[in-house]
C-alpha cells in the first residue's frame, strides 16, 4: 500500500482537531466544564487521548477554541444565509443577530468561555479565534467603519460586554434592550438582521427610535 499523500494527512489532522473541538462543545453543555475531561472528549470523538494533547496544552485551551470554532460556523452561516446581501449594515445586524441568538441557545458554553477569559491566561488566540476574528473584521469594514483597525477591537469589546449582560445570574439583562443599544451605536433599523419575538417587548421601542451618531 502507497503512502498516503502530505494533502491527505493534512485532512484527516484537520478532521480529527474538529471532532475534538465538536465534542468539547457537546460535552461541556451536557455536564459543564468541571465535569467534562480530556478523556471523556478523546472518548466522544472517537479519537486517542494523545491527540488531545498534540493539538491543544490543555482543556481551557481546547474549550476556548471549541467555542470559537462554534461562534464562527454561526457567525457564517448568519452572514451568507439567503437572500444573500452584501449591505454592510444588514450584515453587521446579522452579525450582531448570531451572537446574541448563540448566547441564548448555548448559555453554559458561553458562560463557561467567559469565565475562561477572565482568568489565568485570559483571551486565546488559535486558528479558530483568527477565522472569527477575520470574519468579523470584514463585516467592521463593509458596515463603512472609517478605521476598522480601531472599530473591530470595539465591536469585539461590545459584544464580549452583551454576551456577559446576557448571562449574569439573576439579574440578565433583557435581549431587546441590549440589541437596540448595539443597534443604535451602529446605526442599524430595529428590522434588519434578526429581529427577536419580543421585538414588542422592553427596549423594542429604543430599537426602533432614530438611531444617534456612533460614539466617537
Amino acid at each position: 500500500m502507497s503512502p498516503r499523500s502530505a494533502s491527505v494527512n493534512e485532512e484527516m489532522r484537520r478532521r480529527s482537531r474538529e471532532r475534538l473541538l465538536q465534542a468539547t462543545v457537546e460535552l461541556v453543555e451536557e455536564r459543564g466544564y468541571e465535569a467534562t475531561t480530556l478523556a471523556d472528549i478523546a472518548d466522544r470523538a472517537g479519537s486517542a487521548r494523545g491527540l488531545v494533547s498534540y493539538y491543544f496544552p490543555g482543556k481551557r485551551q481546547l474549550v476556548q477554541s471549541a467555542v470559537h470554532r462554534l461562534m464562527h460556523l454561526e457567525l457564517a452561516a448568519a452572514l451568507e444565509r439567503e437572500p444573500h446581501t452584501e449591505d454592510g449594515r444588514e450584515r453587521m445586524a446579522r452579525a450582531i443577530d448570531a451572537i446574541l441568538g448563540l448566547t441564548q441557545t448555548h448559555a453554559k458554553l458561553m458562560r463557561t468561555h467567559m469565565a475562561s477569559i477572565l482568568e489565568g491566561e485570559g483571551f486565546i488566540q488559535c486558528a479558530e479565534q483568527r477565522r472569527l476574528a477575520a470574519l468579523l473584521e470584514s463585516t467592521v469594514i463593509r458596515w463603512g467603519a472609517e478605521d476598522p483597525g480601531a472599530e473591530y477591537p470595539m465591536l469585539r469589546a461590545l459584544l464580549m460586554g452583551a454576551v456577559v449582560a446576557l448571562l449574569v445570574p439573576g439579574v440578565p439583562m433583557p435581549l431587546p434592550r441590549l440589541r437596540a443599544e448595539l443597534f443604535t451605536r451602529y446605526q442599524l433599523d430595529w428590522e434588519l438582521g434578526v429581529p427577536p419575538p419580543a421585538a414588542d417587548g422592553p427596549g423594542a421601542a429604543e430599537g426602533r427610535r432614530p438611531p444617534r451618531s456612533p460614539l466617537p
